[in-house]
Parts: structure tokens; C-alpha cells; sequence
């Protein structure tokens, strides 16, 4: 039997996609259309213009802190990814293949504990960090660079898996190149688009994070619209809406830069 013939019909794939577009796109018309409602049976602008309201700042004002705190736990989950993670990836990668599979089990291991177990085991780390760093919110990406760990890890490996490495590696020393200079001109522009989505899946996971924080007692975007939402239930969905238009634009933005690699590497 052919691979066409075993393949789903045009039709099929047809249904399979607006079914998929209807399960995207239902639920955000209806925010959007919750939103937009005045009070007095029609619809208006009237919530989205309040958020942005000077008079309305008080109100708002643990959105925004939140939003700031979330948006430093991202940046510095990101950094714990960019350059923690995937240079420990490159080394066991081209010195110590052999621990890969032990590597690989810890890092994966996260996605299979329970938020809720997490933070009990977290909870007397914390103590010992609070006493030592302080207890700035940046603290909190400690935990939140563990539960991106499995997620990071399979998009950065599946671009090391596509490259070869050792080669590059070897051609950059011979060459006379130091491991600083291999890692950050030779390899990391090879594995561009797997750090790339590393840094989105990132940012997307830590911008939606609740849990640890609530139980850890920090203030995040999340805790933040639970609170206001109690208020003001309009504000927490117009949030939610934009953090997915934000996550949106960053996925398009990712994706065309790889595709201009792709291409300017294409024409080299």
C-alpha cells in the first residue's frame, strides 16, 4: 500500500483543521466578546479603556507588579536555560556521551512531580535562600528554571541532534579556537533554532505559573489577576488575552528569525 494511500483523505485534514482552528478560536471570541460588555446589554471598549485608566491605578497596580515580577522570572529562567542548560547539553554532548540517558533522566524527571510536591520539597530550600540572597522575587526562578528544564530540553536537544557537533567542534580547535568562542560562534548560531523555542517555551511557562508561586507566597502575573479578578473579573480575562497575543507575537517573531537563518544560510 502507498504512503498516499495510507494517508488521510484531503477531506479529512480539512475537518481535522477547522475542528482544531473551532477549539482555538471559540473560546477567545468569547472573551473577547465578555470583555467588551457594558453593563447595560450592549458592547464597548468601556473595561479594556479602565484598565489603562489613571484614575484605576490603585486598583490595578498588583497586575502590573505582578506582570513586572513575571516578566524578571522569565528573563532569568531564560538566562538559567541559555546558559546553564544548554552548555551542560553541548558537554555531555561532544565529552561525556555516555551520561546522556542519565542526564536526560533528571531533566525530565520535573514533568512527572506535581507542582504541589515540588514546593513541599522546595519549601526548606527557600528558607536556606532567603537567608542567603534575600527574598527578591528573582529567587523564585530557581524553581521555575527546574520546571522549564524538560521542556527546554527536548527543544535544545532536538537541534544538537541535527548538527554535528563533534565536527564543528573539532574543525573550531583545530583552528585554534577556545571553548568560549566554539560555544558562542560556532555552536550556539547551529543550535539557534532549538534555543530559540527553548527561550519561548520558557517565557510561555513561566507567564502562566501559579502554583509555586501562591504556595511560595510570591507575586506573580497569575497571583496577581486571581487577586484583581475577585474585583474585577473583566480585568483578569482582558490580561489573559493579552498574554496570549504576547506569547503569539513572540512564536511569530521566533519563528520568522529562524526562518531568516535558514534562508541566509541557504544562500551561503
Amino acid at each position: 500500500m502507498s504512503a498516499r494511500g495510507i494517508g488521510p483523505s484531503r477531506a479529512t485534514r480539512w475537518v481535522v483543521a477547522v475542528v482544531l482552528i473551532g477549539l482555538f478560536l471559540v473560546p477567545i471570541v468569547s472573551m473577547i466578546e465578555y470583555t467588551t460588555r457594558d453593563g447595560s446589554g450592549g458592547h464597548s471598549l468601556v473595561n479594556w479603556l479602565a484598565l489603562f485608566d489613571p484614575a484605576n491605578e490603585s486598583k490595578y497596580r498588583p497586575i502590573w507588579v505582578g506582570l513586572g515580577n513575571s516578566l524578571v522570572l522569565a528573563l532569568v529562567s531564560v538566562a538559567i536555560v541559555l546558559f546553564l542548560l544548554a552548555p551542560t547539553m553541548v558537554l555531555i554532548s561532544l565529552r561525556f556521551p555516555g551520561l546522556r540517558r542519565i542526564f536526560e533522566f533528571l531533566v525530565l524527571l520535573p514533568i512527572s512531580i506535581p507542582a504541589i510536591v515540588l514546593v513541599v520539597g522546595l519549601a526548606p530550600i527557600y528558607l536556606v535562600i532567603g537567608r542567603t540572597f534575600g527574598t527578591g522575587i528573582w529567587t523564585l526562578a530557581f524553581a521555575y528554571g527546574i520546571t522549564v528544564l524538560p521542556f527546554a530540553y527536548r527543544a535544545i536537544q532536538a537541534s544538537i541532534d541535527a548538527t554535528d557537533m563533534k565536527t564543528l567542534a573539532e574543525a573550531a580547535r583545530t583552528l585554534g579556537a577556545g571553548w568560549p568562542t566554539i560555544l558562542g560562534r560556532v555552536l550556539a548560531p547551529n543550535l539557534r533554532p532549538g534555543l530559540l523555542a527553548a527561550s519561548l517555551i520558557s517565557v510561555a511557562v513561566v507567564l502562566g505559573e501559579f502554583t509555586i508561586a501562591s504556595l511560595l507566597n510570591r507575586q506573580n502575573l497569575q497571583t496577581a489577576l486571581v487577586v484583581v479578578g475577585k474585583q474585577d473579573p473583566y480585568a483578569s480575562v482582558i490580561l489573559s488575552l493579552l498574554a496570549l497575543a504576547f506569547a503569539f507575537v513572540l512564536l511569530v517573531v521566533i519563528g520568522r528569525a529562524g526562518a531568516a537563518r535558514r534562508t541566509s544560510k541557504g544562500r551561503s
